[in-house]
């Protein structure tokens, strides 16, 4: 699977290095919604909590921005923005777009994820692992 790497430096916490990940094929899909999109252009990440798991991800197409999203540059057309708060959770993930017949998903890599629920929707974190 060939991912499009970041690098990001994130100015609350000096000069940590991250990494978030879009496959190919994750890159080309978030550009064909945001171009569907009329007024939305900026792809946003955060996570919730909810499910019988504990969190599930949330993705936005938004027309603007919280002033403490984080930003990630993936490419010259793309940037994705990441709510501070949900970054701890969301540490080296890997974003894949599969598609199955004629139903398309987004899919997430998670490091920090320990299980999911069943039906998929929500995933659990260690706890220690990541401060509430």
């Amino acid at each position: 699977m060939e991912k499009v790497n970041v690098s990001f430096y994130d100015p609350v916490e000096a000069v940590e290095a991250l990494d978030l990940n879009l496959t190919p094929a994750a890159n080309l899909h978030v550009k064909k919604k945001l171009a569907m999109q009329a007024n939305k252009k900026c792809f946003r990440l955060s996570v919730k909590r909810s499910g019988c798991s504990g969190y599930s991800y949330v993705v936005d197409y938004v027309k603007t921005l919280p002033i403490n999203d984080l930003q990630f540059p993936i490419d010259d057309d793309l940037v994705v923005f990441v709510d501070q708060a949900s970054l701890p959770y969301l540490k080296g993930v890997c974003i894949d777009y599969v598609q199955n017949g004629i139903n398309g998903v987004l899919k997430f890599i998670n490091p920090n994820q320990t299980a999911t629920c069943g039906c998929g929707e929500s995933f659990s974190v260690e706890k220690g692992k990541i401060e509430d």
